[in-house]
């Protein structure tokens, strides 16, 4: 997906400039530019303030379609869809299925070394949980700080500031969920 180019389009749907934009999610004008041309791409955290200013959920943002008469049960590992920035260095976060069709919203999330959610901290409604498959992460919540490994696990009330890193040197997966799905 062309993060950019889907959220200039979403962007003047809901007939925001720019610097309107900008303003609410508390950026610059010049880095919606630079998003919006795929000059750069945002953090996790960036992307979700974007969104949070337009308003749209990330599982929104980054739906894919799936017939509604008939639901659908398994997924091929093709199937998932990347709802993060990918890149050297970012955080993957592949979506099973489509989270607005559902109450729970479950992520393989991946983190190459020094990958971060970003600098700034996450907050939004519901709790979220994981466990990590491989590697180490650290997680920061409130004024809790853990560094989880594998078979280690997280549950908390996603209202609070939280922030992941991997302060690894090998990359790090979790398996994730939210409810509701509003990230």
């Amino acid at each position: 997906m062309d993060i950019g180019q889907r959220l200039k389009t979403i962007r003047m749907e809901r007939g925001l400039s720019q610097r309107e934009l900008a303003t609410r999610a508390g950026l610059t004008n010049g880095t919606i530019s630079l998003i919006e041309t795929d000059k750069t791409s945002p953090s996790v955290a960036s992307l979700k303030s974007l969104l949070d200013a337009i308003p749209i959920s990330m599982a929104e943002f980054f739906a894919t379609i799936e017939d509604s008469d008939t639901p659908k049960v398994f997924y091929k590992a093709e199937e998932f869809t990347e709802v993060s920035p990918q890149g050297p260095g970012h955080v993957s976060l592949r979506q099973l299925g489509n989270a607005r069709q559902h109450t729970l919203q479950v992520l393989h999330e991946t983190y190459a070394p020094g990958a971060d959610t970003g600098p700034e901290f996450l907050a939004h409604e519901g709790e979220e949980a994981g466990i990590v498959t491989l590697g180490q992460i650290e997680v920061t919540v409130g004024e809790a700080k853990a560094i989880l490994g594998p078979g280690d696990g997280y549950l908390f009330d996603s209202r609070q500031p939280h922030r992941f890193r991997n302060i690894g040197d090998t990359p790090c997966e979790i398996v994730s969920a939210l409810t509701p799905p509003v990230f």
